[in-house]
Order: structure tokens, then C-alpha cells, then sequence
């Protein structure tokens, strides 16, 4: 019998940037669509979807959405200044967009299936590396960076750690976070260090 995966609506806010889940991400919100869906977000404890903008600008009309996002919620905020909002949010799962409604206001609003999530998976011997090279790169940003538990023998969570940490074109990170074989993605993540380090 094939189990039936239920669809949700989610606020998405597409950015120039992903996060990936169990990341931290955070943003500074000043438009006014953007606004009302966080103090929203805040007064109902709801999450809302973030993805990497395909085409399209953050700012304006609203930017098509890449299909997979991830959804976050919302564990700080601050308001520093009238009309802008800090907020710090933390990843979840990954979903696909299934469909896209705009309101009025320009709020992109998406009908989302949530991505089976990865086991945790053993690091192969040769690519340990790029685990010790995300322990370096923990020890030097701190916990604020990344929120503990640090989980170095997963083959998952150091792949989406260093998928977020490294300067990789958005479109990269994208197939990174559409990837679901861990493995795999730290294999690619492995050969972009050793190039970067050669």
C-alpha cells in the first residue's frame, strides 16, 4: 500500500540564499509582505518556507521559487528600528512545491509536500576529510554558527554543514540540497575542497 503524503500551505520567502536543515539562518526583514508573514509566523508559532530564488529579485515583484525549499522556524527576533525586523530562524525538513498562489500584497503562498528525511549515514574512510575540515571550521565560528548537537560521524549532517559554509554558486547549493544520497553530496563536497586546497 503506498502511503499518502499530505500537502500544507506555507508562506514561501524566496532569498538569494538556502539553508539547509538543522542550519540556522538569519535575515533581516523589511518589506512589508515579509513583515506581516513573520509577526504572523511569531504570533502563531508557525514556520514558513525558504528558497533560493530561480529567477527574479528578493525585492519587488514576487521571484519564481526553485520547487525544493526548506521550512524554518522562527527562535529570536528583534526589532531595532521601526519598519525592520531581525530574525533568527532554525531549518527543518525540506519540501517540494507543488503549486504557487500570490496574494495581493505579492506574498508568495506555496501547497508543499515535505522531502522524506535522510538517515543518518556513516562517513566513508576516504572522505573523513572533509568532516575534520568542518570541525576546524566549527571551532573557529562557534556554536552561534552552528547549533550543537555537532554530529562529525554523520554523513548527512556534515554534508549539509559544509553545503551552507562553503562559497558555492546558489545554483550548486540547490542541487546540493535536492540531493538525496548523502554520500554522494560529500563525495562532490570532498573534490570542491580538494580543489580549493590545491
Amino acid at each position: 500500500m503506498i502511503a499518502h503524503i499530505e500537502c500544507s500551505t506555507l508562506p514561501l520567502f524566496p532569498l538569494n540564499t538556502l539553508v539547509f536543515p538543522g542550519g540556522r539562518l538569519p535575515l533581516r526583514i523589511f518589506e512589508q509582505r515579509y513583515l506581516d508573514m513573520v509577526k504572523q509566523a511569531i504570533a502563531d508559532n508557525t514556520p514558513f518556507g525558504i528558497c533560493a530564488i530561480r529567477e527574479g529579485n528578493e525585492v519587488g515583484a514576487p521571484a519564481t521559487p526553485y520547487d525544493i525549499g526548506t521550512q524554518v522556524r522562527i527562535t529570536d527576533w528583534d526589532m531595532p528600528q521601526t519598519g525592520i525586523l531581525h530574525i533568527d530562524t532554525q531549518a527543518q525538513e525540506r519540501f517540494v512545491v507543488r503549486s504557487i498562489q500570490a496574494q495581493a500584497n505579492g506574498l508568495l503562498i506555496g501547497t508543499v509536500e515535505p522531502v522524506s528525511v535522510e538517515t543518518i549515514a556513516p562517513i566513508p574512510g576516504d572522505l573523513l576529510l572533509a568532516a575534520e575540515i568542518l570541525r576546524h571550521i566549527v571551532k573557529e565560528y562557534g556554536d552561534a554558527h552552528f547549533p550543537t548537537p555537532h554530529h562529525f560521524d554523520d554523513a548527512v549532517w556534515v554534508g549539509y554543514r559544509l553545503s551552507e559554509v562553503l562559497p558555492l554558486k546558489l545554483s550548486t547549493k540547490q542541487n546540493l540540497l535536492e540531493m538525496n544520497d548523502s554520500v554522494e553530496r560529500l563525495r562532490i563536497l570532498s573534490e570542491i575542497l580538494k580543489k580549493q586546497i590545491n
